[in-house]
């Protein structure tokens, strides 16, 4: 039974919302200033996943979506990461397991060399050029030069957490708010370490936990599809819920062709966590690459971010040439309620069932 809980939260104050709805970032391709935009002039808040931007591209990013709403949005940036030191045997193991692969999508090896990734200093100063409502970020703490750039500039900062300890953590370290990033959730894992393995905490045990011990705003994040997922999570003490697998077959995403095909089709799939595409523990659909890498080749697996880079290839080929089977297809536990339809659409209905379901009592 869910409990009558105020829909006017403050974080819903804070950024003139219509309800307790966070679009999630959906970095990599779904997120598009559109989608961002729809969603927040439709009462949510839109986010803008901008983590494998260069700095230009985010700037044109955060305009794009200025020019389709003047509400406010979150714009979303990876802590950076301590690459690690690899050596040539370990690079060697990896082409060689992968090397099957790109000879069947006609692409060559690639050579594995730094940098891979953008520069998060020059990504953080664009973000802070375009002063956002909001910046969020996943994988850790972000250093206190930046948390005091952004309160220079009255930018909301939201951490991410997995577990009670990295909340406190975050609270710590004096962001304004935290997501509560369950296992449910698709996507990378927000864990602050790289070598560590998933805690494996679901969304509402989570929120409980950290609604008991920290002071902040919780955001949940984690299989929540609809608006009575909405609604129990701020029942157990969230101020908001943060969506991203029911935003992914919206006319507005930028999600591939083959991606929508997995996510809408009727054939029997399942979602699990994997290394495989990224070196980061995210969860997606189980298909052949995910399947073989984590049977046969786990130990040829690179550590986050060269992992990343080093599939990236594949992955593109594959989107370009509808290979689903090469794909990272990030998706939550929650995808078998997908709907199809407008973002804006989709976010009165989600803001609606939230409405019905909290004044159930």
């Amino acid at each position: 039974m869910i409990l009558k809980m105020e829909s006017k939260t403050n974080l819903v104050k804070r950024f003139a919302l219509k309800g307790p709805l966070i679009l999630a970032p959906l970095s990599g391709g779904p997120s598009t200033p559109a989608l961002v935009a729809a969603v927040s002039n439709a009462g949510g808040l839109g986010s803008l996943g901008v983590a494998y931007l260069k700095p230009e591209a985010i700037t044109r990013e955060i305009q794009e979506t200025r020019q389709w709403t003047s509400k406010a949005f979150a714009v979303n940036l990876f802590v950076p990461a301590k690459v690690p030191a690899v050596d040539e045997v370990s690079i060697h193991r990896a082409l060689k397991a992968t090397h099957a692969y790109r000879e069947e999508l006609g692409i060559p090896d690639p050579v594995v060399k730094p940098p891979y990734g953008e520069n998060f200093d020059l990504q953080f100063e664009a973000v802070i050029r375009e002063r956002p409502a909001a910046l969020s970020f996943t994988f850790g703490l972000l250093e206190k030069k930046y948390l005091d750039e952004c309160r220079k500039q009255n930018i909301f900062v939201i951490g991410t957490a997995t577990t009670l300890e990295e909340a406190l953590a975050l609270q710590d370290s004096e962001v304004d708010a935290i997501v509560a990033q369950g296992v449910e959730a698709g996507g990378h894992r927000g864990i602050f370490s790289t070598e560590a393995e998933d805690p494996n905490v679901g969304i509402f045990p989570l929120v409980e936990m950290m609604f008991a011990k920290v002071k902040l705003p919780i955001i949940a994040a984690g299989g929540i599809m609809n608006g009575q997922g909405i609604a129990a999570a701020l029942a157990l003490g969230a101020q908001a819920a943060q969506l991203g697998t029911a935003f992914l077959t919206c006319e507005e995403a930028g999600t591939s062709k083959p991606y929508r095909q997995v996510l809408l089709s009727s054939e029997k799939k399942k979602t699990r966590l994997t290394r495989a595409f990224s070196g980061r523990w995210a969860r997606g659909f189980e298909n052949r690459f995910m399947q073989e890498i984590d049977t046969h080749h786990k130990e040829a697996i690179l550590p986050f971010p060269i992992q990343n880079s080093f599939t990236r290839d594949i992955r593109n080929k594959a989107s370009q040439t509808n290979r689903p089977e090469f794909l990272s297809l990030w998706a939550g536990e929650g995808y078998s309620l997908l709907r199809t339809m407008k973002a804006a659409e989709l976010t009165e209905i989600l803001l609606s069932e939230f409405e019905e379901a909290r004044q159930v009592r």
